[in-house]
C-alpha cells in the first residue's frame, strides 16, 4: 500500500469520497488544500460514454477558457513567407520550416503548441514519431493546422488547448491555477464542460460525460455535478 504524504492525507480529509459536490463547493474544498511549494495546476478529469476503440467515437478537438491556464504557452509555426512574418506578428515564440523540422528531428522539443500551414504537412510528417507520443503532431481536428495562423496564434496565447480522450475513454485538462480566484475557476470550468458536450460524437449513445472530477496537481479528486445546470 503507497505512502500517503501528510498534504495528501490533510487534504483527503476534506472530501467525502460518497459524495457529489456542486462545482462551487468544490472549487472550495480545493481551495482548502494545504498548499504546495509551486502554484499547482487545477485539473478536470471526464469519464466519457464512448467506446475509445471505435473511430467514430473519439474526441478531439480545442477548448477555450474564458480566463486561459494560467500558464505561459510557447507556440511554435510551421510556415514560410507572409504566413511565417503574420505568426511572428501575432506573438508566435518559434517560427520557421526546414529548420524547425531539423532542429525537432534532433530532438528539441521546447514548446507547447505545434501549428503549421497546409502546405507544411508534407515536410513536417517525418515528425510524427517525435511530435505524436508528446500530442505536439499539428492536426485539422485539433485547430492546429490551418490557413489562419494568427487565430491559431493568438487562440492559444490566449488560454485556447487541445483536448483528446485517453485510450480508457476518459479527458483530463487543466482549467486554471489553485491562485486563480473562485469564480474565474468556476466559469473555466463550466466553460470548458460546456463546450466538451458539444463534442459529442455522433456514434455515443446516451450520457456523454458521465462523471467529472475536479482537483490539483497534489490534490485529491473530488467528485462534482455535470448535469445541465451547471450551464450558467
Amino acid at each position: 500500500m503507497p505512502v500517503r504524504s501528510k498534504r495528501y492525507t490533510q487534504a483527503r480529509q476534506l472530501v467525502d469520497r460518497m459524495k457529489t459536490y456542486s462545482v462551487e463547493e468544490g472549487i472550495d474544498i480545493l481551495k482548502k488544500f494545504p498548499s504546495a511549494k509551486f502554484n499547482e495546476t487545477v485539473e478536470m478529469h471526464l469519464k466519457l460514454g464512448i467506446d475509445p476503440a471505435k473511430s467514430d467515437q473519439q474526441v478531439r478537438g480545442t477548448v477555450s477558457l474564458p480566463h486561459g491556464t494560467g500558464k505561459e504557452i510557447r507556440v511554435l509555426v510551421f510556415a514560410r513567407g507572409e504566413q511565417a512574418e503574420a505568426a511572428k506578428s501575432a506573438g508566435a515564440d518559434f517560427v520557421g520550416s526546414d529548420e524547425l523540422v531539423q532542429q525537432i528531428q534532433s530532438g528539441w522539443t521546447d514548446f507547447d503548441v505545434a501549428i503549421a500551414t497546409p502546405d507544411m504537412m508534407r515536410d513536417i510528417g517525418r515528425l510524427g514519431k517525435v511530435l505524436g507520443p508528446r500530442g505536439l503532431m499539428p492536426s485539422p481536428k485539433a485547430g492546429t493546422v490551418t490557413t489562419d495562423v494568427v487565430d491559431a496564434v493568438k487562440g492559444f496565447k490566449a488560454g485556447r488547448i487541445e483536448v483528446k480522450n485517453d485510450k480508457t475513454g476518459n479527458l483530463h485538462l487543466p482549467v486554471g491555477k489553485k491562485s486563480f480566484e473562485p469564480q474565474k475557476l468556476l466559469e473555466n470550468f463550466v466553460s470548458a464542460l460546456n463546450q466538451i458536450n458539444r463534442m459529442k460524437p455522433s456514434g455515443s449513445k446516451g450520457r456523454f460525460v458521465q462523471r467529472a472530477f475536479i482537483t490539483t496537481t497534489m490534490g485529491v479528486g473530488i467528485k462534482v455535478e455535470v448535469s445541465r445546470e451547471t450551464e450558467k
